[in-house]
């Protein structure tokens, strides 16, 4: 089995790949990386591009499929790489690792190595409040048989990571380990159709109501009480 895999969907932003894995270069990590790309992405031919300077490189695969926004398509992804690696990762396409002494993916394995568990870094914009980027062990996603709560669509994810890793009692925030959020909240990024879709109040209304539907509905119970059984099993 192979260690560590971070998903990445993306759309509309193919520049992000040499500087993702400039970001890789830059912070000596070894983590593989998936980078997950929709067929109806209108910049689909210079993801290809892309994929094809990459093809040499063993840290990086390329995966092409039906447009499922952020949601189904990290669960589509992560569900299939549960049975190869140990740990899954993700990452947003606006997000970059920074440089420290030890490189970040090599904390995330030190402090998932103990049993499961969810990991997060600072991200310079929602720091403990939210795991915007995250890293847990692949046994929550055989568990759960997601990454994410299905109902959702982009938003609130984040929060449904804390929310799973404080009640299973596993849960680590890091906050010298920089995943920088590279984000229009925070003026480091221009808005774009990706931000526009993602944030619109439309999107903001659903995802929220689908959130606290799942929080306080009986989802996260139904499933903090999985995750809470495979501790206990581990132990």
């Amino acid at each position: 089995m192979d260690d560590l895999l971070v998903i990445i969907p993306t759309r509309g932003r193919p520049h992000a790949i040499p500087e993702i894995m400039q970001a890789w270069d830059d912070t000596g990590a070894t983590a593989h990386v998936l980078f997950a790309v929709d067929t109806d992405d209108p910049e689909l031919a210079a993801y290809k591009k892309h994929a094809a300077a990459l093809k040499a490189d063993s840290r990086v695969r390329f995966a092409f499929g039906k447009r499922r926004r952020l949601v189904g398509t990290l669960n589509q992804q992560a569900v299939k790489a549960a049975k190869a690696y140990r740990f899954l990762a993700f990452l947003g396409d606006d997000h970059r690792p920074r440089p420290a002494a030890m490189p970040w993916d090599a904390r995330i394995r030190e402090c998932l190595s103990g049993g499961p568990g969810i990991v997060y870094g600072n991200d310079l914009l929602q720091g403990e409040a939210m795991a915007t980027a995250v890293a847990m062990t692949s046994d929550i996603v055989t568990t759960l048989g997601y990454m994410c709560p299905p109902a959702l669509v982009h938003l609130c994810v984040d929060l449904c990571w804390v929310d799973w890793g404080r009640g299973m009692g596993r849960i680590t925030y890091l906050h010298d380990m920089i995943i920088e959020h590279l984000h229009p909240a925070n003026g480091k990024a221009e808005v774009d159709q990706g931000y526009e879709e993602a944030n619109s109040p439309e999107q903001v209304t659903a995802d929220s109501a689908a959130y606290y539907e799942y929080r306080d509905g009986g989802g996260l119970q139904a499933d903090l009480a999985k995750l809470r059984k495979l501790v206990e099993e581990a132990s």
